[in-house]
C-alpha cells in the first residue's frame, strides 16, 4: 500500500470519528438542561421561553436538531451567540485561539525538551540518586495542582520580586499589528522590539505553570522506552565499537525510543489546545480557556456547543497529522 493510499485510508477513517463526536457533544448538550431555561431563567414568561426555542429550533423532532446541526457544523457555522449581540461563535472562537495556541505551543515546547532531557539522563543513571529524584519529579509534576502552581509562581515573581506580570497577554497599548494573531511572532514580523520583550515577559509565567506539569509525563515516559531501548543487543554492539555515549544514546538508542514518545506528543498537544482552561483562568489569559468558562456562566448555549465541537475537530485534525508523521519516522510500520 501506497503512502498516499494510507493517507486517504486515514482521512476516511477520521470521517466516523468526527460524527460520532459531534453526535456525543449534540447529546450531552440536550441532555444537560433546558438551554431557554438556563438563558432566560425559570420564571421568564412562557411567551419569552416559547419564542426562544423556536429560534433555537429545540420545538422540531431531536432528530430534525440532529441533522440541522451537522449541516451547520459541514458549512463552519457553529452557530450565533445568546449573549454578544448576535455575533458568530466561529468568528469569537478566532478571535480567542491564537492566544490559546501561543501558550500551547510555548508550554508544550518547555514540556517536552525538559522531559525528555530529564527522562534521558534519568535512564542513562538508572538506580542512581540523580534517577530517583527525577522519577519522584515525574510523579510530582503529573499530580500538582495548576491553580496552586500559577498561584506560587505569581507570588514570588510578580509580587515578592516584582521580575514579571502576573496576569494579561501584553502589557496594555502595546500589542503588535495582527498578522497571525500570536503576540511574539507578530511582533517579529513587524520588528516591534518594545512588543516582543513585553508579550514574551507575560508568556513566561503561564507556559513554566503549564509545561511543568506537562514535562512530568514526558521524563517517566521517555525514562521507560529508553531503559528498554538501552538494553537491545544493537546498543550494546554500538558501545563494543567504541562509539561515544553520546552518540550511542542520542542517536541510536533515543531515535528507536522517540516513536510512542512522538504518539504521546500529539496527544498532548490535543490535550493542551482543549484544556488549558486552568492557566488561563489563573493568569487571566484571554484565550479558549477563559473564553469558554465566562459563556458556559452566561449560560450562552450556542457558544459552548460551537466551541466544544472546535475543540472536537482540532483533537481529530492533531491526531491525523502524528499518524501521518508516525509512517515517516518509523519505516518498520506496514501502511
Amino acid at each position: 500500500m501506497s503512502l498516499r493510499v494510507y493517507v486517504a485510508r486515514r482521512i476516511l477513517l477520521a470521517i466516523p470519528m468526527i460524527l460520532i463526536l459531534l453526535t456525543i457533544v449534540f447529546l450531552v448538550m440536550r441532555v444537560a438542561g433546558d438551554p431557554v431555561s438556563a438563558i432566560l431563567g425559570a420564571h421568564a414568561p412562557k411567551e419569552q421561553i416559547d419564542k426562544m426555542r423556536e429560534k433555537l429550533g429545540l420545538n422540531d423532532p431531536l432528530y430534525i436538531q440532529f441533522l440541522g446541526y451537522l449541516w451547520k457544523v459541514l458549512s463552519l457555522d457553529l452557530g450565533r451567540s445568546l449573549i454578544w449581540g448576535q455575533r458568530p461563535v466561529l468568528e469569537e472562537i478566532m478571535e480567542h485561539f491564537p492566544a490559546t495556541l501561543e501558550l500551547s505551543i510555548s508550554a508544550f515546547l518547555f514540556g517536552v525538551v525538559v522531559g525528555i532531557l530529564t527522562g534521558i539522563f534519568s535512564a542513562c543513571r538508572y538506580g542512581k540518586l540523580i534517577d530517583h529524584f527525577f522519577r519522584v519529579y515525574g510523579i510530582i509534576t503529573y499530580a500538582i495542582f495548576i491553580p496552586w502552581l500559577g498561584i506560587s509562581l505569581q507570588l514570588i515573581f510578580g509580587v515578592y520580586l516584582g521580575w514579571l506580570p502576573t496576569s494579561g497577554r501584553i502589557d496594555p497599548l502595546m500589542a503588535p499589528k495582527t498578522i497571525t494573531g500570536l503576540y511574539v511572532l507578530d511582533s517579529l514580523l513587524t520588528f516591534n522590539i518594545p512588543s516582543l520583550v513585553s508579550a514574551i515577559r507575560h508568556l513566561i509565567l503561564p507556559t513554566v505553570t503549564l509545561g511543568f506539569y506537562l514535562s512530568g509525563i514526558f521524563t517517566r515516559l521517555t525514562r521507560a522506552h529508553m531503559l528498554n531501548v538501552l538494553q537491545r543487543d544493537y546498543i550494546v554492539a554500538a558501545r563494543a565499537r567504541g562509539l561515544s555515549e553520546r552518540k550511542v544514546v542520542y542517536k541510536h538508542a533515543l531515535k528507536n525510543a522517540f516513536i510512542p514518545i512522538l504518539t504521546m506528543m500529539g496527544l498532548q498537544f490535543a490535550a493542551l489546545l482543549a484544556g488549558a482552561i486552568l492557566t488561563e483562568t489563573t493568569f487571566s489569559w484571554p484565550g479558549m480557556g477563559t473564553f469558554l468558562t465566562e459563556r458556559i456562566l452566561y449560560r450562552d448555549f450556542t457558544t459552548v456547543q460551537g466551541t466544544i465541537v472546535f475543540f472536537a475537530f482540532l483533537v481529530v485534525l492533531v491526531s491525523l497529522i502524528v499518524d501521518i508523521i508516525y509512517v515517516y519516522i518509523d519505516p518498520r510500520i506496514r501502511y
